[in-house]
């Protein structure tokens, strides 16, 4: 379960006294307690797919922060973002490789049958559902985009 390893992470890093780590946990943490006790929360534990949905949430804020820093010159913050982006990641699944995404997009292209860029929101659906935790939205968007103006599949 995450929260029971978010916790002894949390112990691991304030006995290194890791302040970065700690508070990237701590938010986690915080984001696990939030979900469980939010209304319509079923018997307070989260299922595996909403623990992963929670950790690539928490990485897309890192993300966007980072860029919003970076565009403003401010290289602290945004080292300071990335950092806990990197503690994130730790506790998603492996990221697809470029080529890993662009095969697995081809195959659910042609299980769809999308012939071009009217079909983007009917492969999105299903790309993001079975690609979820392994690329991001965004990436998953963009790659679908060029191999649907792409005819040639």
């Amino acid at each position: 379960m995450l929260k029971d390893t978010i916790d002894a992470a949390i112990k691991q890093a304030m006995l290194a006294k890791d302040k970065v780590r700690l508070t990237a946990l701590r938010s986690i943490k915080s984001q696990i307690m939030l979900a469980e006790t939010a209304e319509g929360a079923q018997g307070g534990a989260l299922t595996p797919e909403a623990e992963l949905k929670l950790l690539n949430k928490a990485a897309k804020q890192r993300r966007d922060a980072a860029a919003i820093y970076k565009e403003q010159f401010r290289s602290e913050l945004e080292a300071n973002e990335l950092a806990e982006l990197a503690i994130i990641e730790e506790f998603l699944p492996a990221q697809l490789s470029e080529a890993d995404l662009v095969e697995r997009l081809v195959h659910i292209i042609q299980r769809v049958g999308a012939t071009g860029p009217s079909d983007l929101g009917k492969v999105m659906g299903v790309a993001a559902r079975e690609l979820s935790g392994q690329a991001d939205g965004k990436r998953i968007s963009d790659v679908l985009g060029h191999l649907l103006n792409n005819t040639n599949l």
